[in-house]
């Protein structure tokens, strides 16, 4: 069984991640960066944002260790931090794909 923080620091910072996520232009960015390495120009294309704003969102999302940076070049790549990330949001959007068991309380 997996041992959950208590500490008031480490809900904070878990909450700040869920909020970061919470806004649907950043879920789709970083929904972009899961299958493999991406460049900006390639992200705003697919999502049809501006490269500025996308960029915008990769800073916050990269300080908050959720995507990380790799330069190639002239450009930079972005990807899933790690596999926890791609894990949880693999997990999540199975969640919301299940149909509803009826079981609602």
């Amino acid at each position: 069984m997996t041992s959950y923080p208590e500490s008031d620091p480490a809900i904070a910072q878990l909450a700040d991640l869920f909020h970061l996520l919470g806004d649907p232009t950043r879920l789709r960015i970083v929904l972009s960066c899961l299958r493999t390495p991406i460049a900006v120009s390639d992200i705003a294309g697919g999502l049809q944002l501006s490269s500025s704003l996308v960029s915008h969102h990769l800073r916050l999302l990269r300080a908050a260790r959720i995507v990380k940076s790799e330069r190639h070049g002239k450009q930079v790549f972005y990807s899933a931090a790690d596999a926890h990330i791609s894990g949880v949001l693999s997990d999540m959007l199975e969640h919301i794909a299940e149909p509803s068991s009826g079981n609602d309380a």
